[in-house]
């Protein structure tokens, strides 16, 4: 008596069946096919972009850049100076109250060394200076009367450029700046221009020029200059704590006295590489920059200031070369307004602080390794690229490295057949990719009504054999042969019995 047939499993059993088979899937490891490829010429590109990638990520990244830090830039910082000295014009002795402007001691501060003088100026009116454009004329017919020229002299305030008290409405006798549409002979020579109503006489006619920068270069500058990483909770200053004066007998020196922040007007011009005389005539700006690097992994001692000196403002371009401002100083001669007005030149300090502070941190150094070692990758995406495009003849290279699976003919049947592989579930003994007809016929005669005959497998397409190791492009399979044997998992198919059973 024959054995009797297994009874196919009922829906139950079979989602219980392929639960247990996701859940063991799930804990499967896939590791890639590796092979080796017996190529020096290729071998040494993908070794030497590996080292290039890891000098990279050893030297610059970590070693310069020091990306294992933590790191903050723009440091909390304040900054006080005064400067010291007195210096002698043509008429009299200079101390820091009158040379100095502003007056506060902040980061940003002008040293005059030269001014133009126009002393005397009173409300009333005069000859329009010739520097302004349509000012010349030949008669009052080429003055227009109420005219105003807003680049032109004749304000009874004090102009946009400089400062001083306003005198009060009352005390104006004439309408400030306007032309009175007369035309009158200049302060010198024979030309004329068209008169105007202001500060007379206007500042091209009767200044006087004074310098100031005999003894400039020895005058002392204090910076005081004090910064802070909230971020690391650390501070520090430019001035050592030393006691008995040593700030009153010390200079500057970036190797002896680096926390003596007192510096020469001279030595900063000339670390700046400027010529200190040309620089007092027509003025300029000078940039002072503290510069604070500090690696919290190491002592605060280490943390030091860096100076540096440049010359800030574009000395090249004639229309915008030099610093210079107005101000004007009043009072009051027989009960009229009376002011000089003081055109400056000098050296503007603009002292600038930055910095960055690093320390060690867990996070920054796992995500540069990270990063390091997924760039170490791009060796192999190269190499690849060589072999596949340019080394690739016949294409024996991409069959090595390709597999190809057979997928079965799309029929009624079909898809438990995928399922069970994918699924990994062990079919009955396969047949091969060329199966014996007599087999299929005697599958047929068995007589069962239950199981249904198996279509002829799909022809399995070719693939290359899988080797561990290629050594050089070989000859290509001859004709009428598979270029490649497919593997028995690629081209499995199934008969009905296993189909039930799955």
């Amino acid at each position: 008596m024959a054995a009797a047939e297994p009874k196919p499993p009922t829906g139950a059993a079979a989602a219980r069946r392929l639960a247990q088979s996701c859940w063991s899937a799930f804990w499967d490891y896939e590791t890639p096919k590796v092979i080796v490829v017996k190529n020096r010429r290729l071998g040494i590109v993908y070794r030497a972009v590996q080292l290039l990638i890891l000098l990279y990520f050893v030297w610059y990244v970590f070693i310069v850049q020091k990306s294992y830090q933590d790191s903050e830039t723009g440091p909390e910082s304040s900054v006080i100076t005064k400067v010291k000295g007195i210096t002698l014009s043509e008429h009299k002795v200079w101390d820091v109250e009158e040379y100095v402007k502003p007056p506060e001691g902040g980061s940003v501060f002008s040293i005059i060394t030269r001014i133009e003088v126009t002393p005397f100026q009173t409300l009333g009116t005069c000859a329009e200076s010739m520097r302004v454009s349509n000012a010349t004329c030949d008669s009052d017919e080429d003055c227009v009367a109420g005219q105003l020229d807003m680049l032109g002299n004749g304000q009874c305030a004090p102009t946009g450029r400089g400062g001083g008290p306003r005198p009060s409405p009352p005390e104006r006798s004439l309408p400030a700046g306007l032309r009175t549409g007369r035309c009158v002979p200049y302060y010198h020579g024979s030309s004329k221009t068209c008169e105007v109503s202001g500060w007379c006489p206007v500042e091209d006619g009767a200044s006087v020029s004074q310098f100031l920068g005999t003894m400039a270069p020895n005058f002392t500058i204090l910076i005081k200059n004090s910064i802070h990483y909230p971020k690391f909770h650390f501070s520090k200053g430019n001035i050592e704590n030393r006691k008995g004066g040593y700030l009153k007998h010390c200079t500057f020196h970036k190797v002896s006295d680096l926390y003596c922040p007192i510096f020469k007007l001279g030595y900063i011009v000339e670390q700046a590489g400027e010529n200190f005389t040309e620089l007092a005539h027509t003025g300029g700006v000078i940039g002072v920059i503290i510069n604070w690097d500090c690696d919290l992994d190491l002592s605060a001692s280490e943390c030091n200031p860096k100076y540096s000196f440049r010359r800030l403002d574009p000395k090249h371009i004639p229309a915008s070369s030099g610093y210079n401002f107005r101000f004007a100083k009043y009072y009051k001669i027989n009960g009229s307004i009376t002011r000089t007005l003081i055109k400056a030149y000098g050296i503007r300090i603009d002292v600038i602080v930055h910095g960055q502070a690093g320390k060690f941190s867990l996070i920054p150094t796992i995500i540069n390794l990270a990063t390091a070692l997924t760039s170490i990758g791009v060796g192999s995406f190269l190499c690849d690229w060589i072999l596949l495009t340019f080394m690739n003849k016949n294409k024996v290279y991409s069959h090595k490295k390709f597999d190809k699976v057979c997928t079965p003919r799309h029929s009624s049947g079909s898809w438990p057949v995928t399922l069970a592989l994918v699924l990994g579930q062990a079919p009955p003994p396969p047949y091969p990719c060329s199966p014996d007809p007599g087999q299929a016929g005697q599958l047929q005669g068995e007589g069962q009504s239950q199981a249904r005959a198996v279509p002829p497998p799909w022809p399995c397409p070719t693939s290359a054999p899988s080797e561990q190791m290629v050594d050089a492009p070989e000859q290509s399979a001859g004709p009428g042969l598979c270029a490649s044997e497919p593997s028995q998992q690629d081209c499995v198919l199934t008969d009905a019995r296993g189909l039930a059973q799955l």
